[in-house]
């Protein structure tokens, strides 16, 4: 009887444990498992690139690809987990209102994560995001409506919620996007609400000097130590009390894992993210794995977790695809490790800043580290071609990927 591996999402962890585990069953010559995928559609959403222009170009076709490897896709979204009777339900998209059932031997969770949107007045109804495709592209009609808007401060005002890595490269592309809807010598305001007491809270001191250096240039501003209490349409209010009149914000603040993560009987962190094993399987649960930004994996043995990151859900979707294979299989497992940590951060057309390490040392910035991130963003994160061969080598889970 055959058996069935089943992977949740088509992101960057979905898609590499998916092919990362044909890799094993072509190696060991097993073709009686079933690698099976379950997303809205056969494509990746790049989503590290949601805050640069044109979002909707910004996805990748995957069928060509998994008709190559062997995987199964399956169009359609998971809403619920039986971890007992080891079966998911899945519920069509679009026209087909149909549901279904599937079941698995080895369960991959890769069902990545959600912008996280807390309870504040105003918000789901006058802010704006990068999280998704559809979201991005909203903004950006957005952006394009306001040369119609008579000149104020508040249509030349761009409000971005959170100075994180998200924040800071949403921000470094807004001056330059707004003057090419409202003129090169539009009088635009850009400005970042941070309530921490430092921009880029999250990314430490290393990189910041470079970061406030290439934001002032570009006609940045900050404001630190508040965050947003209200959000209306002509602007927000901060929990200061100050007043920002603001015809564009754009909301930045954080992400939660996928909601399935609650399904799964097992500890989750903070950001709802799993607790899992060197191997990624899910602790305390023999039959499922998480990956990507559903998984609180440990990246070495120093004390450092993998980010909700692109850099890390590759690598952690290529490991977690060997080993559920590999579990299945009766065939030896390789850890997950990934102790290299580097950070790639655009600063729209004044550069970028590299840094290597959990501490941020800067290595490169403005545009020699700019050349690097365009490379990363255009290429290194792309998938694979639809050829068997190279697919399946680009899977191997020793194969890191850092940036």
């Amino acid at each position: 009887m055959s058996k069935r591996i089943l992977v949740i999402g088509a992101g960057f962890a979905g898609m590499w444990s998916a092919l990362a585990s044909a890799r094993l069953l072509d190696q060991v010559g097993r073709t009686d498992v079933e690698i099976a995928l379950v997303a809205p559609a056969p494509e990746l959403h790049v989503r590290p690139r949601l805050y640069e222009q044109n979002p909707n170009g910004m996805k990748a076709p995957l069928q060509e690809i998994f008709r190559a490897v062997g995987v199964r896709f399956i169009q359609g979204v998971v809403e619920r987990i039986d971890v007992d009777a080891r079966q998911v339900e899945v519920q069509g998209v679009g026209a087909d209102t149909s549901r279904s059932t599937l079941g698995y031997d080895r369960l991959v969770l890769a069902a990545g994560s959600r912008l996280f949107r807390p309870q504040i007045p105003g918000l789901d109804t006058h802010a704006f995001n990068v999280d998704q495709i559809a979201d991005a592209a909203e903004l950006e009609a957005h952006i394009h409506t306001l040369a119609q808007r008579p000149v104020s401060v508040a249509r030349n005002t761009v409000v971005v919620a959170g100075g994180g890595f998200t924040g800071i490269e949403t921000a470094a592309e807004m001056p330059a996007r707004l003057r090419e809807v409202l003129g090169e010598g539009a009088d635009v305001r850009v400005i970042v609400v941070e309530r921490n007491s430092d921009i880029g809270p999250d990314l430490g001191a290393g990189p910041r000097p470079v970061i406030t250096q290439a934001l002032s240039e570009l006609g940045v501003t900050w404001k630190l130590g508040s965050g947003v209490a209200s959000v209306d349409a002509e602007g927000v209010t901060l929990e200061s009390g100050e007043r920002i009149d603001a015809a564009t914000v754009v909301w930045t603040a954080g992400a939660r894992a996928s909601a399935l993560t609650a399904q799964i009987p097992a500890e989750r962190d903070n950001f709802g993210r799993l607790h899992v094993d060197s191997n990624l399987r899910v602790k305390g649960v023999d039959t499922v794995y998480a990956t990507g930004d559903v998984a609180y994996a440990a990246v070495d043995d120093a004390g450092n977790y993998a980010m909700m990151s692109c850099q890390h859900a590759m690598n952690l979707g290529r490991s977690a695809g060997h080993n559920v294979a590999a579990d299945l299989l009766g065939q030896p497992q390789i850890p997950y490790s990934q102790p290299k940590y580097v950070t790639c951060l655009d600063l729209g057309p004044w550069g970028a800043v590299y840094t290597e390490g959990w501490d941020r040392q800067v290595k490169l910035s403005g545009a020699e580290a700019k050349a690097l991130k365009t490379k990363i963003n255009t290429e290194w994160i792309y998938p694979p071609s639809a050829n068997r061969a190279e697919a399946l080598e680009l899977a191997d889970p020793l194969r890191i990927v850092v940036a």
